[in-house]
């Protein structure tokens, strides 16, 4: 494949970086912002358009009817390597801790590691959402949400994570409260949704903590 620019490199590895981290697929004036935010000079936004389209051209990116822009996995781009499978474990309430936690294994995400770089793949574990108690915080209902296995003494305090209480898993905020209070938080657009209350001598285990979202059009389950 012909070598490429700089500039050409930067966008198309900005591409990447916007569609691993926010789960989305940019258009080529989201890419150019993107740039100018990040303090570089890209000049005219026709000069950005040009390098996608001679991306395009090379067949390592594709755009869509609405200009969106999605990375093309050739025989030259792919590493099959760089993929691995995360375990999905049942069904997380959003709302009320109502859906069970099972130990088994209902299936297998296949994840890119250029998703998690920092993380260790064996720790990783996913759940899938129901409700929508977080939605303020983008997890939706049906969406697959990954967490990170820690240990009990690790430090919880303000972080998303998924709680199992009396075998029930619930997604909520952590917080220690006054005098061995535990509340688990909801952060909802629906004012139903209340905070969970729990004494720190409850049986509770933090299977996880949130790690990110992997958004998907829901289906009725």
């Amino acid at each position: 494949m012909e070598k490429l620019t700089s500039k050409q490199n930067l966008i198309l590895e900005t591409i990447k970086e916007i569609i691993e981290q926010g789960g989305e697929n940019p258009t080529a004036y989201r890419v150019h912002v993107h740039l100018e935010q990040q303090g570089m000079d890209m000049g005219s936004l026709k000069g950005t358009v040009q390098v996608v389209e001679a991306l395009e051209k090379k067949d390592l990116i594709k755009r869509d009817e609405s200009k969106k822009i999605y990375v093309v996995e050739n025989d030259e781009f792919t590493n099959l390597g760089n993929i691995f499978s995360i375990p999905l474990y049942g069904l997380a309430s959003c709302g009320e801790a109502l859906a069970y936690a099972e130990d088994n294994v209902d299936g297998y995400l296949q994840i890119s590691k250029s998703l998690f770089r920092e993380e260790d793949p064996v720790k990783l574990f996913a759940v899938k959402a129901l409700g929508d108690s977080m939605d303020k915080e983008g997890i939706h209902d049906g969406d697959y949400v990954v967490f990170e296995k820690r240990d009990m003494d690790f430090n919880f305090e303000g972080k998303i994570v998924v709680a199992v209480i009396n075998g029930m898993a619930t997604i909520k905020r952590y917080r220690k409260l006054n005098n061995g209070i535990i509340g688990l938080f909801p952060k909802s657009k629906n004012p139903f949704h209340q905070p969970i209350y729990l004494d720190e001598s409850d049986q509770i285990l933090v299977a996880g903590v949130f790690r990110k979202v992997l958004p998907v059009k829901y289906v009725s389950l």
